[in-house]
């Protein structure tokens, strides 16, 4: 048996695994699909779920990962109301010992996830539907967290969308970097626009802790990464879940909401080589907030709206700050398929934000229209 198989199999109380496969393009845990026969000698339909490794360097604590999705299935069973019948959340599977992970000899953690079946993710917005239902998807997520109390969830990283840290560690990267910025390569002409374009945004990038250290806006329970491909769609094409609760976490649903629109208007993706073609799609965004607001009107506050554009914004050029500064460190947190992978990624985010910056009137007005 291979060494996946055996570690699968101790999440298989009976039965026994028959296939482990890589799932999903993830840039953090590693992530496969088990296929389980429940017993060798039964012809049943073999169950599926989800094996991943927690990785330790960027979940410094993994049981706190695991202990926040317990906290979220207990949360859910008690009755969170509102939640569709076609909705679905992920839930941790026990081991064999009923414990919710299992430590290898390594000390790397192992956890056993639900597997949502007959749905699929896409990388990119398809149509104007699709973007209502990443929107919806969110929305319900956060209506059936919305009384579930910050003080029961951990962080499972700590400052995550603090945009200040991430700044104050780009400043701390930056200085170590002993690269020359002089020369017309493209590499070169590539890094002194990221680090010009950070230095431009550097004061106005406090705008959503100062309105939480204002009591403008409070910390809720949020997803922490509800990107296009963390929704799932049913066969019908209805979004039926939210996967990749890692960062669950208390937050603001600030971080959520421009952190869904970042990924969702940009019908290249954030993994194009074609970042000088980047822009931020309205029409797309438009959809996706229809969707959003048709289910949050009972949890978004006067001050909500007043973020949202700051939001947008802020969670586009935040995510580019921290792939620039993983690629100056070294290419340490994210995975990359070459040197420069990071970089690309930094160029794709920031002429997002150029874009999102060009359209800000467009913006704030559709917002205010949709919410009367």
């Amino acid at each position: 048996m291979s060494t996946l198989r055996k570690l699968a199999s101790q999440f298989v109380a009976e039965g026994e695994v028959v296939a482990v496969e890589p799932l999903g393009n993830g840039n953090i845990n590693s992530t496969f699909l088990v296929t389980a026969r429940p017993e060798t000698t039964n012809p049943a339909k073999p169950s599926r779920f989800v094996l991943q490794k927690i990785n330790a360097q960027v979940f410094q604590q993994p049981e706190h990962v695991i202990q926040n999705m317990v906290v979220l299935s207990e949360h859910l069973r008690e009755g969170a109301g509102g939640q569709s019948l076609y909705w679905q959340t992920p839930q941790i599977i026990p081991t064999i010992d009923e414990h919710n992970f299992w430590q290898d000899e390594a000390g790397d953690y192992w956890r056993a996830i639900s597997f949502i079946e007959n749905s699929q993710v896409l990388e990119t917005i398809k149509t104007l539907a699709h973007a209502r239902e990443v929107g919806y998807g969110l929305a319900m997520f956060h209506r059936l967290i919305s009384d579930l109390p910050v003080k029961k969830l951990a962080n499972t990283i700590e400052d995550f969308h603090i945009t200040p840290s991430y700044l104050e560690f780009y400043g701390k990267v930056l200085r170590k970097y002993q690269a020359t910025f002089v020369g017309d390569s493209d590499q070169s002409q590539a890094i002194r626009y990221c680090m010009e374009f950070i230095e431009a945004r550097q004061a106005w990038a406090h705008v959503l802790e100062n309105a939480k250290a204002d009591g403008h806006l409070q910390l809720r329970p949020i997803h922490g990464d509800p990107k296009v491909n963390n929704i799932m769609l049913g066969t019908d094409g209805r979004a039926v879940s939210l996967i990749d609760l890692d960062t669950l976490q208390p937050g603001l649903i600030h971080y959520d909401i421009g952190d869904c629109l970042r990924s969702s208007c940009n019908r290249l993706g954030e993994e194009t080589e074609d970042w000088d073609q980047v822009v931020f799609d309205v029409a797309l965004a438009k959809s996706v907030l229809e969707g959003y607001f048709s289910l949050a009107q009972d949890f978004l506050t006067e001050q909500d709206y007043r973020y949202l554009y700051d939001a947008i914004r802020l969670i586009a050029f935040e995510l580019g700050l921290r792939f620039f500064t993983d690629y100056l460190a070294g290419n340490i947190y994210f995975t990359v398929k070459h040197p420069t992978h990071n970089l690309n990624r930094a160029l794709v985010q920031f002429k997002l934000t150029e874009s999102i910056e060009s359209q800000a009137d467009t913006i704030k007005a559709m917002i205010e229209t949709m919410r009367k």
